[in-house]
């Protein structure tokens, strides 16, 4: 079956940067649009960062535009994150997935994408 597993070392100063790694099992990786997201206590599940199946095209919210940038590697399977200029509003616990069809557009809601990880604390202390 499809599995994801993210990793990353999840405490950090603000203004320091973080970067996470999903490795992916189970399923052919390059033909998966995969996203990110982050949930942070008393809040929904907010869209971090997609990326296209090719790794040309990525898509942000403005809360982390220019802050992070998401990058896949085809060969390896895997999926990362870079942040940078980290925040303590960035604290979460952060979520990578999997998304198996390209409908033309990007995918922002939970409910759009079809496998998740189990996700790796992220927390910015100021």
């Amino acid at each position: 079956q499809v599995q994801l597993v993210e990793s990353g070392v999840g405490l950090v100063q603000a203004g320091g940067s973080l970067s996470l790694s999903c490795a992916t099992s189970g399923c052919t990786f390059s033909s998966y649009v995969m996203g990110w997201f982050r949930h942070a206590p008393g809040k929904e599940r907010e869209f971090v960062a997609a990326i296209n199946r090719s790794g040309v095209s990525t898509y942000y919210p403005d809360s982390v535009k220019g802050r992070f940038a998401i990058s896949r590697d085809n060969v390896k399977n895997t999926v990362y994150l870079q942040m940078n200029s980290l925040k303590p509003e960035d604290t979460a616990v952060y979520y990578c997935a999997a998304r198996e069809r390209w409908g033309g557009r990007w995918y922002t809601m939970p409910r759009e994408y079809d496998y998740w990880g189990q996700g790796t604390q992220v927390t910015v202390s100021s």
